[in-house]
């Protein structure tokens, strides 16, 4: 049993793992990520495109992309076809 601290907040504060952040991409003809954040693209592993809630006042349109930049980094990056900017995850 964990005893009550009488506290209510520990003093820090939990955020969401893996928060999506924005991100710097340049795309090639098809849309296709060739530059994030600076570093080049060395392999697409996986797209995929999630079209959700689009019945409410904030549907979401994203076309995901799973890559590994030259530097070995393997990182998920997506386009928000609603607000029309690019984030990065760690993948």
């Amino acid at each position: 049993m964990v005893a009550d601290t009488g506290s209510a907040s520990t003093g820090r504060s939990a955020g969401r793992l893996n928060a999506p952040r924005p991100a710097l991409v340049e795309t090639g003809f098809d849309g296709t990520p060739r530059v994030v954040n600076r570093q080049l693209v060395a392999v697409v592993r996986e797209e995929w495109r999630v079209v959700d809630r689009w019945w409410t006042e904030e549907p979401v349109d994203r076309r995901y992309f799973e890559v590994v930049l030259e530097s070995g980094q393997n990182v998920c990056v997506y386009r928000d076809r609603e607000e029309a900017c690019w984030f990065s995850q760690k993948a």
